[in-house]
This record gives structure tokens, sequence and C-alpha cells, in this order.
């Protein structure tokens, strides 16, 4: 076999010029529509218009104009089956050996804010993803292109051989499906968005590969970093790194666990992070305080973590990031002074994030997890909390000072893996626990690392104490204020503890499982 004849039609314009004008220099004719038919022949490319090979023409706007008997025969014939053939020969059908196709942009249709529904609905293609599937079907016997990358391969084979080889057009075809697959479950998402359906009776995602690293978790795993189509603005996956080795499974989960941190923070903010859990959070008039109440916060931990902040990095701040050992740094940005201190350093992996949008303003994204043999979906945890929505259970109010600290405390317990205690002072952690299988074993782990810095600091909780005897390690500790879900049959057994000792304590009526 050969290739003779190329169906090609696509949206993406780049290279298709010179990809059709060399198939022609080859001997294959070329077939077209609309659009791609007309820059082809402005560039003088010999090309035909779809309704000479149909005898149809193009109607309904474009809407139909492949979707007809000559090109779906002759991409589906099979080419060695002798009761094919003869219908083809009978019915003047030709064959179609090569298809290039790729889609109307709906994708970025419905990036666009202000996109009407109507519009979006319009880019979503017909006749290009039958094409793609009916060519792709085929491929023992028909070539089919959706991503201009592969014109080189595909024109030095037809060059060499006539033809593509059956692994190239396997490779091509699987290729096609994952391409139609996702862009079919773009427009499902689109449509589930539109509908207010966010958890529909079968849940589609589709990721596009950003690179492949090194290897998972472990070195005997593998792995590779995806990112979501039109992921927004402030995530790892549209950051730009800007020095440093590559970002390794590990960084990705640990820069992220930070990030979602710092974004809880309006003022100038930092927090550390080793395995995916903060060891210091510290906010401050200016990004360099900041950064220094999150390092005193654990010193011995912050080395070898991660750093992020949601102020640009300067030369105050980047001095003394420089003087320990980081895997990264992540800011909106860097200023050159920071970036000529901090790219001494060989190894530190520099991410400039562009503008952070707080949880506050965030809308709720899906967080899907895997399970052996299924996955489970929720919606991400951005709820967030003001004084009004406090609820003063206790003898004694906390004063204005307390309550900085517990919104505070709350704030950074909510990213703190369950059963978790955060301990806040001066605002900045003194002291995390954090993945206990019970709470006062988090408890003591938060009291016996902040030492002295427990007594007068807050006590916050992700989930409510099913007993008093948390209260009643923290008063003994120091600590003057706990915030606190509430909602245990025992509630009044805390209480009752935290007015013993003179503890005020709220209720937010919400909890932060972290698991």
């Amino acid at each position: 076999m050969s290739i003779k004849r190329a169906l090609v039609s696509v949206s993406d314009k780049a290279g298709v010029v010179d990809f059709c004008r060399e198939l022609s220099q080859l001997g294959v004719e070329i077939i077209s529509t609309g659009g791609t038919k007309n820059l082809l022949a402005e560039a003088g490319v010999p090309v035909i218009g779809i309704s000479e090979v149909t005898g149809f023409p193009e109607i309904l706007d474009g809407r139909v104009k492949t979707l007809h008997p000559a090109v779906h025969s002759g991409l589906l014939a099979v080419r060695d089956s002798a009761e094919h053939q003869q219908q083809m020969k009978d019915l003047e059908l030709g064959y179609i050996d090569l298809v290039v196709v790729n889609l109307y942009p709906f994708q970025e249709t419905i990036s666009k804010p202000d996109v009407a529904y109507e519009d979006a609905i319009e880019n979503i293609d017909i006749g290009g993803p039958t094409m793609l599937r009916s060519a792709a079907k085929n491929h023992a016997f028909v070539s089919v292109v959706v991503d201009s990358n592969d014109y080189a391969q595909v024109l030095e084979e037809v060059r060499a051989e006539g033809d593509t080889t059956l692994d190239t057009r396997k490779r091509l075809a699987a290729k096609v499906f994952r391409h139609t697959a996702a862009y079919d479950a773009l427009i499902s998402d689109y449509l589930c968005n539109v509908l207010g359906d966010p958890l529909p009776e079968r849940y589609t995602v589709t990721y596009e590969k950003i690179q492949d690293l090194r290897y998972g978790e472990n070195p005997h795993q593998a792995a590779a970093f995806y990112r979501k189509p039109m992921a927004p603005t402030g995530t790892l996956t549209t950051a730009e790194q800007l020095h440093g080795k590559e970002l390794s499974y590990n960084n990705i989960n640990d820069a992220n666990a930070a990030l979602q941190i710092v974004k809880e923070f309006t003022e100038p903010a930092v927090v550390a992070v080793k395995h995916m859990n903060p060891c210091g959070v510290g906010v401050g008039e200016t990004i360099a305080e900041a950064y220094n109440k999150a390092y005193n916060a654990d010193p011995t931990s912050i080395f070898g973590g991660i750093v992020a902040a949601n102020r640009t990095i300067d030369a105050e701040t980047a001095q003394p990031l420089s003087e320990i050992f980081l895997e990264i740094v992540l800011a909106p940005d860097f200023t050159p002074e920071a970036l000529e201190i901090l790219t001494k350093k060989k190894n530190i992996r520099l991410l400039k994030m562009g503008e952070l949008t707080s949880s506050e303003a965030r809308t709720s994204q899906h967080v899907v997890t895997t399970i052996e043999g299924g996955m489970v979906v929720q919606e991400s945890d951005v709820h967030s909390i003001t004084t009004d929505d406090l609820k003063v259970v206790t003898d004694r109010s906390p004063s204005g000072e307390e309550l900085k600290q517990l919104l505070f405390g709350w704030k950074v317990v909510k990213h703190v893996k369950s059963n978790a205690i955060v301990l806040a002072a001066d605002d900045m952690t003194v002291g995390v626990g954090a993945g206990q299988m019970n709470r006062v074993g988090a408890a003591k782990i938060a009291i016996e690392q902040a030492g002295e810095k427990a007594n007068g600091a807050i006590l916050a909780s992700d989930a409510f104490f099913p007993m008093g005897d948390t209260v009643e390690l923290a008063a003994k500790a120091g600590i003057k204020a706990i915030i606190q879900p509430g909602g245990s049959i025992k509630d009044e057994e805390s209480i009752k503890m935290a007015n013993e000792y003179g503890i005020a304590m709220v209720f937010t009526g919400v909890r932060h499982f972290k698991h």
C-alpha cells in the first residue's frame, strides 16, 4: 500500500501548508474543506474541495460537509476485503489513505471569561471527531494525524516507503482516541458546570502531560506531572521555574501543600512545609518579617523543606533563605537582587507563581482521590471563617489579640494532617502536632515542640474534643484560648474543664479533617 489520497481539515493551521506541499510533491492528492482549502490554494498547493468528492455542497453554515458516505467509506473500507473492494468499485468511491484533522477550538472558546453559551455550543466539532474516529479505527490501512508534531515523522516515512509503518499508525490512532476522549470530557465538564451538576453519574476528567518525573514517591515508582485544561494561574501547573533541578513527585506534593496554606492569608505570609505538613507559618508587616517568624517556629524541621510566600521575595528575605538548605522557594515573583542571591545555590528550585488568589476569594474545585478499583471525589475545602462565625462557649471571652491568634491558628490547622493540633502566638506557629491516631497525642507533640512558647499561646484543633483531656493538657501548658469545631456529645466536659482553668474557648461549627 501507499498513501495516494489525503483529507486535510484543521483549525490549527501551524505547519499545514509546508506539510501538504511536500505531500503533493510526493504524489499525494489533497482533499480539503473550508478555510484549510482556501489557505492551501492561496499557497499554491494543489487541492480538491470536499464537495468535488461528495458531489454535495457544504451546507448549514459548514455544519455538514464531511458527514457523507463518500468520505467515510473511503476511510472505513477494509482494503484486503474482496467484498469491500467490490462495493467501493460498484459505487465508484475512492479510498482515503491519510486524514489530517484537528478540532474546533472548544477549549479556547470556553476559556474566554465572557463566552456566550451559544458560542461554546457552536464550537463543538462533529465532523472532525467522526473522521478521526473512522480513520483511527481503520488504522490497519489508514494513517491519521491529529497533532502537528507528528507531521515530520509521517513525511519521513512516506518519503522512504510511500506509507507509514503499522507501528506508527497504531501510535497515531491511540493518540486520536486520547484526543477525542479529552475533547468530549471537556465538553461534558462544561455542560455539567452550566447545569450545576458537578458530580454526574459518570465522572470523566482529562489532563495534559507537563513532564515525566524521574520517579514517584519512591525510586521504584514511575510518575508523571499533568495539568488540567484551563488550569488557573497561581498554581503549580502554571508556575514558571526560574532556577534549579527538575521538580520531583514529592517536591510537587509538598509545594502544593505549602501553596494552599499560604493562600489562606491576605497579609504578608510565609509557610514552611515538610512532608505535606506545615512546620512553620508566620505573618508580618513585611515578607522578611513573616519569613523570620516561619523560620523561628521550627528552625530544625525547615531544613530541606519547601518555603512558600504570598509576596515578592526581596533581597532582605532572600539572604536568610540562602543560608539554609531548602528544596523549593515559591512566590508570586522575585526581585532581581533576590534572584542574584538565591541562584548562587545550584540546586534550589525557584518557582514564580504569578498572582495568588486567597482562599477567601477562591471557588471550590474538585479533589479526586484514587482508591483501588475506583476513586472518590469531593469539593475542595475553601471554607473560611470570621469572628462573626465564632461562638464563645466559656465564661471568659477571648481578648482581641487572642481572637486574632485563634483565627490565625484555624487557617493553619485546616491544612495539617488529622488528628491535628496547632499552637500559635505572636502571628506564628509555635507547635504543630500532625497525623496522630488520637487528639491527645497530637496535642502532646505540639506542646512539646512549643516548650516555653506554649505559655500564653492559643490552641487550634481541626475537630472536636471527644473528652476534656486535651483541654486539661493545654491548660497545664499555659495555653490561654482554644478554637475547635464543637459538636461532641461531651462538649460540656471540655467547656467545664476550660472554665476551671480560665481558658477562653470558641466553637466554629465547622471541622477540617485532612486525612
